[in-house]
């Protein structure tokens, strides 16, 4: 049954893919693309692409492969991503959502690079945030909260004053593990105990609040508490 339920903040970390931008279509043309070639199981894969930068995401499925190797199919990869848009489209409720974020303090955090997630935005016809934490700004790959914590830190706040929009296992461990709660944005995150669950951002509203923080109202389907 949906609920309204009602997060207060002071500063909202977005990531992209998935969560602002449907380009699921480019990823999994891309990686299954990539994983004929390297005869693995295409629902392998897919099962832990979602959130993890490219080099992350083939560690992960061969463990025992050079780290170089990885690194230079993550730029061949990221390359054919930034040049493949067909398909990539706003998730449904994010323009608007994005317009209502206009003159409040948030930030992309994703695992993108910053051509990527140029080229996503500019396809969705979403702005790019000022703030944004992208690979090039991070050491680690989410689940580790580095890019979270960069993005809280460069918007001004502490992590507890800060939500987290996210769609994938590795982006929502990610937000917890960075101490900031967190919204799961579409039917992959309901398994991984976000704060509250919905099913996209249409009707997502923002309300001011007079201490200068603002609220989230959010059509939730499922919350684990505010």
């Amino acid at each position: 049954m949906t609920a309204t339920t009602t997060l207060t903040t002071r500063a909202v970390l977005l990531d992209m893919d998935s969560t602002l931008v449907n380009s699921e279509a480019v990823v999994e043309r891309c990686w299954l693309r990539w994983a004929d070639e390297r005869g693995l199981a295409a629902a392998d894969v897919l099962r832990v692409v979602h959130g993890r930068q490219g080099w992350a995401t083939m560690a992960a499925l061969l463990p025992d492969r050079p780290m170089a190797e990885n690194l230079a199919d993550n730029r061949r990869m990221l390359a054919q991503e930034t040049a493949d848009t067909d398909g990539v489209v706003p998730v449904p409720g994010a323009p608007a959502f994005m317009a209502a974020l206009a003159g409040l303090p948030h930030a992309l955090v994703t695992s993108a690079d910053r051509a990527l997630a140029d080229a996503r935005m500019g396809a969705a016809g979403l702005p790019m945030p000022a703030v944004r934490i992208t690979a090039e700004s991070v050491g680690a790959s989410k689940p580790d909260p580095e890019g979270f914590l960069k993005g809280a830190a460069e918007l001004g706040f502490a992590p507890a004053e800060c939500v987290v929009f996210e769609d994938s296992e590795a982006g929502i461990e990610a937000g917890r593990a960075a101490g900031m709660r967190v919204v799961g944005v579409g039917d992959r995150a309901a398994a991984f105990a976000p704060t509250v669950h919905v099913t996209d951002l249409t009707g997502v509203r923002i309300e001011a609040l007079p201490d200068g923080g603002f609220a989230l109202l959010l059509p939730a389907r499922d919350a684990a508490g505010a």
